[in-house]
C-alpha cells in the first residue's frame, strides 16, 4: 500500500488501517455516513441542473447504459465539485491504496435510471498493459447521493478479484455481491477489482458519483490539463491543483523546463525543488560548498 499522509485534516481516524487492510484483502471498502447529507442534497441539485443545461441524455451502448446519464468533467462545472477529490474522509484511503502523488483521473455522475440493465463486468486497469496482478495504478470511488441497494443498481462486485491474473471478459458474467449502502456513503476499490453497475429494476433513480484517482505516473482518464480552464484551476485550493496534475510526482515527473507546472502557469510558489537538484556534485558536500 502507498502512503496516507496529507495536508488535508484526515476523518478516517483509527479506522484508515481497518479500510486499507480490506482493500487490499479483498479489494474494496464502505465508508458508511461519509459525506454530509446536505451535501449530498446540493450535489443531486447541481447535477439535474447540469443535465438540463447541458442537454444531456444516456448514451447507445451498453457500457455506459442506455437508461444512464452521465455528467463528465465535473471539476469545470461549479465550484461544489471541488470538494469531491479532497475529502478528508475518503482521500486518506485513496492515499494509502496508490500514494500522496495521487491524481484525479476521473470525476464524473452516473444516474442509473428506471429499467437499465447491468453494465459488463470489468477492471477499471484492464486498459493498461501491465501483467497482473501488479501494485494499485488505479483507485476508485462511487459516492452514493442516493441509497445504493440490489434492486436499484448497487454497484456489482467480485471480492478479491484484485488479485486475479487476468482481467474479465466484458461478455460474460460473473458471481457478484452488490455494494449496498446509504446515502452519504461511499465505496472505495482496487483499480483491478471485477466490477460492474447493477440493473435497476425500480421505478428510482440510482445516483452516485465516481471519484477516481490513478497514480501520478501513468495517463489520466480524463485530460485534467486540457480540460480544465487554466482560470478555473487558479481558484482551486494547492492540494486540488496538485491532484489535477499542476505538481510533479516524486520530484520530476511532470516539470516543465525544470519548474513545477503550478509556478509556471499558475504563478504559484509551490516548492521548485527537483530531485535532480538533492543530487550532491563531486568534491562538494551536501552544503554545496567545496570539500
Amino acid at each position: 500500500m502507498g502512503d496516507s499522509g496529507d495536508t488535508v485534516t484526515d476523518q478516517v481516524g483509527g479506522l484508515l488501517d481497518h479500510h486499507l487492510r480490506a482493500v487490499e484483502s479483498q479489494g474494496f471498502t464502505i465508508v458508511e455516513g461519509a459525506i454530509d447529507l446536505d451535501l449530498v442534497d446540493a450535489l443531486v441539485d447541481d447535477l439535474d441542473r447540469l443535465v438540463r443545461d447541458l442537454g444531456t441524455t444516456p448514451a447507445d451502448n451498453a457500457f455506459e447504459g442506455t437508461r444512464t446519464t452521465r455528467v463528465y468533467n465535473l471539476l469545470a462545472h461549479g465550484p461544489r465539485f471541488q470538494q469531491i477529490p479532497v475529502h478528508p474522509a475518503i482521500l486518506p484511503i485513496c492515499q494509502g491504496v496508490l500514494d500522496r502523488g495521487l491524481l484525479v483521473s476521473s470525476l464524473s455522475s452516473i444516474d442509473i435510471g428506471p429499467g437499465e440493465t447491468a453494465q459488463p463486468i470489468h477492471a477499471d486497469d484492464q486498459v493498461i498493459p501491465l501483467p497482473k496482478p501488479h501494485p494499485a495504478t488505479v483507485c476508485n470511488t462511487m459516492w452514493a447521493l442516493t441509497d445504493f441497494t440490489e434492486a436499484n443498481g448497487a454497484t456489482r462486485l467480485v471480492p478479491g478479484s484484485h488479485t486475479a491474473d487476468h482481467s474479465p471478459d466484458l461478455t460474460r458474467t460473473y458471481d457478484t455481491v452488490p455494494a449496498e449502502m446509504a446515502r452519504g456513503s461511499v465505496l472505495v476499490w482496487h483499480g483491478s477489482l471485477w466490477h460492474g453497475g447493477g440493473a435497476n429494476t425500480t421505478s428510482e433513480r440510482r445516483i452516485g458519483i465516481a471519484m477516481n484517482y490513478c497514480t501520478g505516473y501513468i495517463r489520466q482518464q480524463e485530460n485534467q490539463q486540457l480540460g480544465l480552464d487554466r482560470s478555473t484551476v487558479a481558484r482551486f485550493p494547492r492540494r486540488l491543483q496538485e491532484l489535477v496534475g499542476y505538481g510533479i510526482y516524486r520530484g520530476l515527473i511532470g516539470h516543465i523546463d525544470k519548474q513545477v507546472p503550478a509556478n509556471v502557469l499558475l504563478d504559484a510558489d509551490a516548492d521548485p525543488t527537483l530531485l535532480w537538484d538533492l543530487a550532491t556534485p563531486s568534491g562538494k558536500d551536501a552544503r554545496g560548498t567545496s570539500g
